[in-house]
């Protein structure tokens, strides 16, 4: 009978040690997906707070956003409604790229209005959410590129640009 009572106690300690093992791990786990889900806004801060600390650019702050359109005037009616939603300081429009893809298995040719759009880092996800929503095409191509070097006044400027009044 002893032996019954202990070895039911060491099965009870077993159970109680392997739920807390599970325990540390589940809560391991959502520390490391928290962690993974702040790291860029917490990169961009640090980021941030360094180049005003240092004075200097601090490479991938900003970044250049492409995105091709069907025409001009939608290429226009974009580059407004990000300038106007503060995602931008400023966006370039460029004419005529001739753009070869496939789509639904074929290739298809097409002629497009690329946009060169220059914001800051932590925008992108924001504007690539917003360019989703009003671009007439099924799937956009958009993309960015961080910078890595920049001219410290046109930075400045362009910063100023995209603060909220």
């Amino acid at each position: 009978m002893t032996i019954l009572k202990i070895n039911k106690h060491l099965l009870s300690i077993i159970s109680v040690g392997s739920c807390a093992k599970l325990w540390d791990i589940i809560s391991g786990s959502k520390i490391l997906t928290a962690s993974f889900l702040t790291y860029s806004m917490l990169r961009t801060l640090s980021q941030q707070l360094l180049s005003v600390v240092t004075g200097s650019y601090v490479s991938g702050t900003y970044s250049i956003v492409f995105v091709n359109c069907p025409n001009e005037q939608i290429a226009r009616d974009i580059a407004r409604a990000i300038l106007d939603k503060k995602l931008t300081a400023s966006v370039n429009i460029l004419p005529k790229a001739y753009s070869l893809y496939y789509w639904n298995g074929e290739i298809e040719e097409a002629t497009e209005i690329l946009l060169l759009i220059k914001t800051k880092t932590s925008k992108v996800h924001m504007l690539s959410s917003y360019i989703r929503l009003v671009h007439p095409f099924e799937i956009p191509e958009v993309f960015s590129l961080p910078m890595d070097q920049g001219d410290v006044h046109y930075l400045k400027w362009l910063e100023e640009g995209m603060e909220e009044e």
